[in-house]
């Protein structure tokens, strides 16, 4: 990051950090799902399924406990399910790190603008989960 004589950090130097982890983010979840279908091929590539009953989607598929328990395992689908899991964050980040770019700026109307929206997706996140 370049820095003005103050040592300040600029709007543009945040704007690339920012362009940057999501750059990041979505090569990285796009490499984690690779993997995880390559592996995925490995382990249960060789049969084919079965489609004429419907089974719904373990437990596994859909927290992130069960993802993590999953990856110990090694599981592919898992793995999979990870690199979704890294790429629905990456835009949750860049609004953390809009945030805190508006806080060194000293824009009180797009932080509280920004948090709003932080909070709202954070609580359509996790606010219907059951503990």
């Amino acid at each position: 990051m370049k820095s003005t004589e103050n040592n300040r950090v600029t709007d543009y130097d945040m704007q690339q950090l920012i362009g940057t982890v999501l750059r990041y983010g979505v090569l990285l979840s796009g490499a984690v799902a690779i993997i995880g279908g390559l592996l995925y091929l490995v382990q249960k590539g060789a049969g084919i399924p079965d489609y004429t009953t419907f089974n719904g989607e373990p437990a596994g598929y859909t927290s992130l406990t069960g993802i993590i328990n999953g990856l110990k395992s090694g599981s592919a689908t898992e793995i999979i399910q990870l690199g979704v899991v890294i790429l629905i964050a990456t835009p949750i980040i860049r609004i953390g790190f809009s945030l805190v770019s508006f806080i060194l700026e000293k824009d009180r109307l797009y932080v509280v603008i920004t948090l709003i929206v932080l909070l709202i997706i954070l609580f359509s996140m996790f606010g219907g989960l059951a503990v």
